[in-house]
């Protein structure tokens, strides 16, 4: 059985979500848990709470300590642009990055492909 839980429009650059994803990808659920409080991330918080809503997806039957993280990713959002006013009327467009993030957690043994 697989749960998924998504979270779009996440203030966060879909690169730096995607470092976190990389090293709870393929964990077990308690494992992940164990290690998120000990990333040094500020999207650390973000993956967390959407790890628990996949959890909770899973439903009330399934044990946590049995499901694992079988995929993780991020992808780019819509980019907020902004204006600062710079000298001699000019301006500096900067970018607000978003990303749209995704987990599923399944209880069955997933195999990586090699290669």
């Amino acid at each position: 059985m697989q749960a998924i839980a998504h979270s779009h429009f996440a203030r966060y650059s879909y690169r730096k979500v995607n470092q976190v994803l990389g090293l709870i990808r393929g964990k077990s659920v308690p494992e992940a848990f164990g290690m998120l409080p000990w990333i040094p991330r500020v999207s650390r918080v973000l993956v967390e709470k959407t790890l628990k809503s996949a959890v909770a997806n899973a439903g009330k039957g399934a044990n946590p300590a049995q499901l694992r993280v079988a995929e993780a990713w991020a992808n780019h959002g819509p980019v907020i642009k902004r204006v600062r006013p710079m000298a001699m009327g000019g301006r500096a467009v900067y970018k607000r990055k978003t990303c749209h993030l995704t987990i599923v957690v399944s209880d069955a043994q997933t195999r990586r492909k090699k290669g």
